[in-house]
């Protein structure tokens, strides 16, 4: 490919892996459907806490009725790495009804109950070679850390709703793009049981940008120690090749690669109930966090759910 062409592909790739996800919110039609409770047997919601600043919670509404350690804990990078941690908060909603505090970096941007408006995207220069010049993105991998730790301390505070209700062996990371790849510099923590790694992955070496949250070495995935799931949209994904690439190369740890035909880079997260893509990973979290062997059976086995069902593509290492 002349090396022109080549320049062109990898600053399309780049802008949508960071922009995209950020600017649909502001216009799209999702942007103003109300919330939904989820399908789960705990109807969720939504808010701001003021012990946690720069970060949204989903939550099952009634928490007097969940038992001891019935909680699992989701922390979730979004879109673009952006602050809008409404973004995918169907997605979000439909984890936490399963038994989940789901927190996304951010606040409530857009859809009901905006605390701090959407900003309208500024315009990106190009350098010399014309790749395009990213400014710092608007969160950090260290709000999925902070998240953790706050989740935690409420567990263990008796004056929080969240006292001894958190399962503290039961946390995931996970994130959607840039923040996919947030979620991937987390994962090393052993605090964390489980990675979900959605519609990204790190950069095949020669292609990636310059920025702080983006720029990763595949050497990073040595430092996984848990079991991964990958979410990808299909070969219109523009993350599929770093996806792939990135599963192609795990061999160490349990890992699945579960492609969703046809939805491309920007997944499921604002369809009904967070669509296919929430189900699948509402079946992961239940077997990898909560032992839930009728869950299992989504990725287990030749004949697995995901397996079987025409709209996924389903490839594994180390779990059959």
């Amino acid at each position: 490919m002349p090396t022109s062409l080549r320049l062109a592909s990898i600053a399309l790739c780049l802008t949508g892996l960071f922009g995209l996800a950020q600017a649909q919110p502001a216009s799209a039609p999702e942007a103003v459907v109300p919330d939904t409770p989820g399908s789960g047997a705990y109807p969720a919601l939504k808010e701001e806490v003021a012990s946690l600043p720069d970060h949204v919670v989903y939550r099952p509404a009634k928490l007097d009725a969940i038992k001891p350690k019935q909680l699992g804990l989701y922390v979730f990078g979004n879109g673009a790495c952006s602050d809008d941690g409404a973004s995918s908060r169907m997605h979000l909603l439909e984890i936490a009804s399963h038994g989940y505090v789901a927190i996304a970096l951010g606040r409530i941007r857009t859809g009901p109950g905006v605390t701090l408006p959407l900003e309208p995207p500024a315009p990106r220069p190009s350098d010399a070679q014309g790749r395009p010049v990213f400014p710092p993105s608007p969160t950090n991998h260290k709000g999925l850390m902070w998240a953790i730790d706050w989740a935690l301390a409420q567990n263990a505070d008796p004056k929080s709703p969240y006292f001894g209700k958190l399962d503290p062996s039961a946390i995931a990371v996970s994130g959607f793009s840039c923040g996919g790849l947030q979620a991937l510099r987390v994962a090393p923590d052993p605090r964390v049981k489980t990675l979900i790694v959605m519609n990204s992955g790190i950069f095949v070496p020669g292609t990636g940008p310059q920025h702080a949250e983006m720029s990763q070495p595949k050497s990073l995935l040595d430092q996984i120690k848990v079991p991964a799931l990958y979410v990808l949209g299909g070969p219109t994904d523009i993350a599929y090749n770093n996806g792939m690439d990135d599963f192609e190369r795990i061999n160490h740890v349990p890992v699945a690669v579960a492609n969703l035909k046809g939805v491309g880079h920007g997944g499921t997260y604002m369809q009904p109930n967070g669509g296919k893509a929430a189900a699948a990973v509402v079946a992961w979290l239940n077997w990898q966090l909560k032992g839930d062997k009728q869950a299992a059976k989504a990725f287990v086995g030749a004949n697995c759910g995901l397996c079987t069902d025409a709209a996924w593509e389903l490839r594994k290492k180390k779990i059959d």
